[in-house]
């Protein structure tokens, strides 16, 4: 097939890259081994050296296998960004372990769904959650609990001798079990293999080499551990890179700049809404970025006011990329330090093949230009999903994941998202893609966050339904956002139902739940 991207790539950069047979572990051994003193981690007022970290991860792994974890066991982690999160995760994949991801803000049913259906044997969860874990373990097979203080070492007495090694197979053995919606509803578990992670891990280093200094790079990780993206881009590559990861536990705009100033970071994979805040704080109050030299974002469309207006105030380029749990999660980047298009996710990465098919079939490749489903070939596409052959067989297809995503490449080889499938609005015959639309509505100087959905409608089957969030201290009509729209978009694609509210609910990695504001707005 024809890879037009390649042209593109940044000089030094690889095109491609080998990807060892190593594990997970074998990965970190080999930073530890090369920056044993150079800091791997801060959190607030401590910092941990590699030497530091091994050690912690040693005594974790030692306590679950006194504990009878082994090989194959899953063990989930319920814990913000903290120390006690990367010491955990390799410490149970030291065992042979497969890690399960829960988001802290699980709920009691949310919970009981993935500790059942991963049938997960241990569970570290941050003690102030320990109650609601309580009142259905009994419904659980977890048969190991450990409380973590933030405070303190939970496996402190533990030796802190390394552990026999276990044999991996990195290609088929299970390193993370990455939960994410299905098709029903529920969440089905992405099985992503020891050699996924460490190729996406790769694949993505290789992406900023000519602008990495490997063991001196401090990452800003506010995107969370559990989430894919953060654990990928935030922890997996920055302890690659021999780096410190800076964590902070969750996105408080005053408190993140705080962390800015005091730990100068070199690099920042952030996500929309991060970048939406830190600009509309940048307004209020003035702060330094100039130490930032790589930012990325991931998880979700970045609008592209906010990506200019980002580079504008603080003379640093976003990089936008594209991922998705199943992928590990990156598959694109703008090309860092190159050729860079506003609205694009950019270019697969090395080893990656990219390409759009028709959404009937997924069959016909289609022409430069020409929107259809966005479909991914690569080492770091995941195994399948968990226990659920019927998913994973229309997911996989010949070797292609099929993303869901609708997009379009040009002549370059860059790719647009113009959509998901399921979010597409036909109005009237006519196909609207909401992103186009937000786009639009994010240029609006009082706009500070816009969702567009699809809303039932008697006569055109769909009709654009807008939901916005305005600036503070900014006032705007809904006849003055939609005659902005109507002076920059095809008539059938301007909203005619536009509302306003005081904030948008969100994932826990920032990205807008749109499912949520169209049953909450269509119920209306």
């Amino acid at each position: 097939m024809e890879r037009p991207w390649m042209q593109h790539i940044v000089e030094g950069n690889p095109k491609e890259i080998e990807i060892p047979d190593i594990s997970l572990t074998q990965l970190l051994d080999q930073s530890i081994q090369s920056y044993p003193h150079h800091i791997a981690m801060t959190f607030f007022d401590k910092s941990y050296t590699y030497s530091e970290l091994a050690e912690r991860i040693n005594k974790a792994a030692n306590l679950f296998a006194s504990e009878g974890v082994g090989k194959g066991d899953r063990v989930a982690l319920m814990l913000p960004n903290c120390p006690q999160y990367p010491i955990s995760f390799y410490g149970a994949i030291a065992c042979g372990a497969t890690i399960v991801q829960l988001n802290p803000m699980f709920q009691s049913a949310e919970l009981l769904h993935i500790l059942n259906d991963s049938e997960a044997k241990a569970l570290v969860i941050l003690d102030r959650l320990l109650p609601m874990f309580e009142s259905i373990k009994d419904q659980t097979s977890v048969s190991t609990v450990i409380s973590v203080d933030l405070s303190s070492d939970y496996a402190e007495g533990v030796s802190s001798e390394r552990p026999s090694e276990i044999a991996i197979d990195p290609a088929t053995d299970v390193a993370v079990l990455q939960y994410t919606g299905g098709t029903t509803g529920l969440p089905k578990g992405a099985m992503l293999t020891h050699r996924n992670i460490a190729a996406n891990t790769l694949q993505s280093a290789a992406t900023t080499r000519v602008q990495t200094e490997k063991g001196k790079e401090r990452v800003l990780t506010i995107s969370p551990l559990f989430h894919v993206y953060g654990m990928t881009s935030g922890m997996s590559v920055t302890f690659y890179n021999g780096g410190n990861m800076i964590l902070v536990p969750k996105f408080d705009v005053e408190q993140v700049v705080n962390v800015i100033e005091q730990t100068r970071p070199t690099a920042f994979p952030g996500v929309p809404t991060m970048y939406i805040a830190l600009i509309d704080y940048y307004k209020k109050k003035k702060f330094d970025l100039s130490c930032l030299s790589s930012c990325t974002s991931g998880s979700a469309p970045l609008p592209l006011e906010v990506l200019n207006r980002f580079n504008e105030v603080t003379g640093t380029t976003v990089a936008e990329g594209y991922g998705l749990s199943e992928a590990s999660p990156v598959t694109h980047r703008n090309p860092v330090g190159g050729l860079q298009k506003n609205g694009s996710i950019g270019i697969p990465l090395p080893n990656t093949d990219a390409k759009i098919v028709d959404v009937a079939t997924g069959q016909q490749s289609l022409p430069v230009g020409e929107v259809g489903e966005l479909i991914i070939q690569g080492p770091q596409v995941m195994k399948g999903y968990w226990n659920n052959p019927e998913e994973t067989a229309q997911a996989i297809r010949d070797g292609w994941l099929f993303t869901g995503d609708l997009a379009k490449m040009d002549e370059d080889g860059f790719f647009y998202i113009v959509g998901r499938k399921k979010e597409m609005i036909l109005a009237s015959g006519f196909n609207v893609y909401p992103i186009e639309v937000e786009n639009v509505l994010y240029s609006h100087p009082a706009v500070l966050e816009a969702a567009v959905f699809g809303a039932p409608d008697e006569y055109r089957g769909e009709t654009v339904r807008a939901v916005v969030v305005l600036k503070e201290g900014q006032q705007a009509t809904e006849q003055e956002l939609m005659e902005f729209c109507r002076s920059q978009l095809s008539a059938y694609k301007v909203p005619t139902d536009l509302l306003f509210a005081d904030e948008l609910p969100k994932t826990a990695v920032g990205k807008i739940l749109k499912r949520a504001l169209k049953e909450h707005y269509t119920a209306r």
